[in-house]
């Protein structure tokens, strides 16, 4: 059972291994929704991510025969770096089992915690079946990342960190994955206030947990495809579902492009990094429907790793025509390519690649093709731009950007 007691309880142990993760307004949030809107920004613990206080509570309950057999999880990444800095802080020794695609900057990290590490499957739960595996073999304690009423628990300590905070919140939004987290914030949400509206937010690509709200039992999904790895879980977990099912007030699924816009926004209005699946519930503040709501968005996670950083940087830009793409055919003489620069110049646009063609056309004096990729303010200034070189004469094409 979730008590009260439980919650309080776990309250008292996670203030031993967390930092203290202050409510942020966002003004600009605020402004685009129409509704006061703070972040819980858990991208600031310790580790990156909230998941800490769900392993340490789960490990500070378990026996000292459990923890001396050692510890096994399987995790993306942020539950990982969880069980392996909670395991260091009681002197046990932890095992993590991460799928092969897990950013290398998690890897690294919950190896720096002392966790011995190991990759295998593509998934969530391909690698969890593998740890599976390896605690029969050896005799391991298993942490599930979420299917664990204790786990859930701790996790939902943050919800008790907002109603003492803000205590007229009226929406909480929770990123959705297994759903321990979820669980914790919805169920410790309702004891405090059963007004308070919580909404779990999933990626479209991986959204088993409203497949299972739509199926009225839990529902394994064939296939995850998301950028949120964090939260790319084929199957919810069981021991949870009956009181998602009965805390919850919706659910939102949100496409991977808008959490790329989100990571935009995020870092050029707040100037903070959070993951992919931590950005689930920035994205779903436009998908709300109400207005002049008090409403806080748990930032779960900010372990992001700088390749995939840059790539969405440079695919947010583009959507955001920051940077575009022009093709302009004109002809091979002197003058021309001085031409093209000096109008983009005068639009205030500025050109950061340009590949020369001159084998566009059988005959270069009627036509060479100039690909040039331009920065600009955005998506007005994308089209003066481009209407400015098509006034100097020139034929012009917007094309596909490919960074």
């Amino acid at each position: 059972m979730l008590t009260l007691e439980k919650f309080e309880e776990a309250a008292e142990k996670v203030r031993q291994v967390t930092q203290e993760t202050k409510l942020i307004y966002s003004a600009y949030y605020s402004e685009a929704t129409g509704n006061r809107v703070w972040f819980k920004p858990e991208n600031m613990q310790r580790t990156g991510a909230y998941k800490v206080r769900g392993a340490h509570y789960k490990i500070s309950t378990l026996t000292d025969e459990e923890r001396s057999r050692g510890l096994i999880t399987a995790s993306a990444g942020n539950h990982a770096q969880g069980v392996a800095y909670a395991a260091q802080k009681f002197g046990t020794k932890a095992t993590i089992v991460m799928p092969t695609t897990t950013p290398l900057i998690k890897v690294e990290r919950t190896k720096a915690y002392g966790a011995d590490v190991v990759l295998a499957g593509g998934v969530y739960d391909e690698a969890c079946e593998h740890a599976y595996r390896l605690a029969d073999e050896h005799g391991y304690t298993f942490i599930h990342p979420f299917n664990d009423l204790t786990v859930a628990t701790g996790q939902g300590t943050i919800a008790m960190e907002i109603v003492q905070e803000l205590p007229l919140v009226e929406y909480i939004l929770v990123p959705i994955g297994g759903g321990g987290l979820a669980t914790g914030v919805s169920a410790l949400a309702k004891l405090l206030n059963p007004n308070i509206k919580v909404i779990g937010v999933e990626p479209a690509g991986a959204a088993c947990m409203k497949a299972s709200f739509a199926a009225g039992e839990v529902v394994k999904l064939d296939h995850a495809n998301t950028i949120a790895d964090g939260t790319a879980v084929l199957e919810p977990g069981d021991k949870l579902f009956p009181y998602l099912r009965d805390n919850l007030d919706d659910i939102v699924t949100v496409e991977d492009d808008e959490l790329i816009v989100a990571f935009l926004d995020m870092v050029e209005n707040h100037k903070t990094v959070v993951e992919n699946s931590g950005l689930l519930t920035v994205a779903a503040l436009s998908h709300l429907g109400v207005r002049d709501k008090k409403v806080v968005s748990i930032l779960s996670g900010g372990n992001m790793d700088v390749i995939t950083m840059s790539s969405v940087v440079q695919r947010g830009l583009i959507m955001r025509d920051r940077i575009f793409t022009v093709s302009v055919l004109l002809p091979d003489r002197p003058g021309e390519l001085v031409r093209v620069a000096e109008t983009v110049a005068n639009s205030n646009g500025n050109v950061i690649r340009l590949d020369h063609n001159q084998f566009v056309c059988a005959n270069r004096n009627a036509a060479v093709e100039l690909r040039l990729t331009i920065e600009a303010f955005g998506h007005d200034h994308k089209y003066q731009i481009v209407q400015a070189l098509k006034d100097a004469g020139l034929e012009t094409e917007i094309i596909q950007t490919q960074l």
